[in-house]
C-alpha cells in the first residue's frame, strides 16, 4: 500500500517535521486504510492552519486618523511576505507610487486639497494577490478669503509657455529615495502672511478654483530663505529669463514625490543638482514676478498636488 506521506506536498513533509504533528500522523495511520483516509483530513486541517497563506498578510494603516481637507494622507503598508513588487494604492481613478520602508513594508502618500469635498475617502491597496479596502473620513476646514489689489505694473501678468511647462515638470517629479528625515522646519523667520487654503479675489474678481498653493511669509526683503528639509535642487529660474509670474525661484525635490518651490526671491545661492540639509541657505526674500511686495511663497506637493505645509512642520512623516 501506498505510503499517503508520499501524497503530500514538500510544505506539508517539512511540517510533518514538527513532532507534534508526527505524533498526530502516527495515530491516525495505526488502524487501518479506512482510518489512514481520515488520518489524511485531519491532517490536511492541521496543516491548513499551520501554513501562511500567501495574501493574507496584506494590511494598511492610515495616518492622521482623521485627516482634513489639504493633508497628506499616509497609508503605511504591510505587504504578503515574498512579494518583490511595490502594492499600488488607489483613490477613485487615482494611482499613488508605494515606496518600500524595509522588509514587506511600504508607504504611499494621498494629497487633498481644499477644492474637494469632505466626507468618507476609500483606499484600494492590491499586490495582485490579495485586494484590502480601507476607509476614512476627510473632515472639513473653513479656508478665509483675502482680497488681492495688483498695481498697474503687475495686473494682468502671465506666465509664459517655457515657465508653465517647466513648473508642471518639476512639480511632477517622483523620484525613488527619501531626501527628508523628521520634521520641516520654517524656510524663513518671518511671520506667516497667508496660511495655506485661502481664496482670492484678485483685482475684484473671484478666482474659481482656486486657492493659495502654500505658505507666505512677511520677512523683509533680502532676509535668508533656508531649506526646510533635505533634498536636491531641481529647479532653478530667474524673471528676466520668462519666469514672469513665480519670479525668482527654486524647487527642491525631497523624494517619493514630495517637493517644495519657493517663489518671488531677490537672490538664489543654489544651482542645479546641489544637495541641501535642513536650514541650508536658498536665497533671499524678494518681490520677483507676481507679487504686491516682499515675502515668501514656499509650496509644498505631494504627487503634483499642493499639500499644507503646516501638517508636515508639526508631525514627522518618515
Amino acid at each position: 500500500m501506498l505510503d499517503p506521506i508520499s501524497k503530500l506536498g514538500s510544505t506539508a513533509q517539512k511540517l510533518l517535521a514538527n513532532r507534534s504533528l508526527l505524533y498526530s500522523w502516527r495515530w491516525f495511520s495505526r488502524f487501518g486504510s479506512a482510518s489512514i483516509f481520515w488520518g489524511t483530513i485531519a491532517l490536511t486541517i492541521v496543516l491548513w492552519s499551520a501554513v501562511k497563506i500567501p495574501g493574507l498578510a496584506l494590511n494598511g494603516q492610515l495616518t492622521p486618523a482623521t485627516p482634513k481637507l489639504g493633508e497628506t494622507i499616509v497609508v503605511n503598508i504591510t505587504a504578503t511576505p515574498g512579494k518583490t513588487t511595490p502594492p499600488t494604492v488607489k483613490v477613485g481613478n487615482k494611482t499613488y507610487p508605494a515606496f518600500n520602508l524595509g522588509t514587506d513594508r511600504y508607504r504611499a502618500m494621498v494629497p487633498t486639497t481644499p477644492l474637494e469635498r469632505p466626507g468618507d475617502r476609500e483606499i484600494t491597496i492590491a499586490d495582485g494577490t490579495t485586494t484590502s479596502k480601507l476607509k476614512i473620513a476627510v473632515a472639513d476646514r473653513k479656508f478665509p478669503i483675502q482680497r488681492i489689489n495688483f498695481s498697474p505694473g503687475k495686473a494682468g501678468i502671465q506666465a509664459t509657455a517655457m515657465e508653465l511647462k517647466e513648473v508642471a515638470v518639476f512639480k511632477a517629479i517622483v523620484s525613488p529615495e527619501k531626501l527628508w528625515s523628521g520634521k520641516f522646519i520654517a524656510p524663513n523667520q518671518g511671520r506667516t502672511s497667508s496660511p495655506y487654503g485661502v481664496r482670492r479675489y484678485y483685482n475684484g474678481e473671484f478666482a474659481k478654483d482656486y486657492y493659495h498653493r502654500g505658505l507666505d511669509y512677511a520677512g523683509g526683503y533680502g532676509s535668508a530663505v533656508v531649506a526646510p528639509a533635505g533634498g536636491k535642487v531641481a529647479l532653478v529660474g530667474y524673471e528676466k529669463k520668462g519666469f514672469r509670474v513665480h519670479g525668482n525661484v527654486v524647487g527642491v525635490d525631497h523624494g517619493q514625490g514630495l517637493v517644495s518651490i519657493f517663489m518671488h526671491l531677490s537672490k538664489i545661492d543654489v544651482e542645479e543638482g546641489q544637495m541641501l540639509a535642513p536650514g541650508d541657505p536658498i536665497g533671499a526674500i524678494g518681490s520677483t514676478g507676481a507679487s504686491t511686495g516682499p515675502h515668501l511663497h514656499w509650496g509644498l506637493y505631494v504627487n503634483a498636488v499642493s499639500i499644507d505645509p503646516v501638517q508636515w512642520r508639526g508631525n514627522a512623516i518618515d
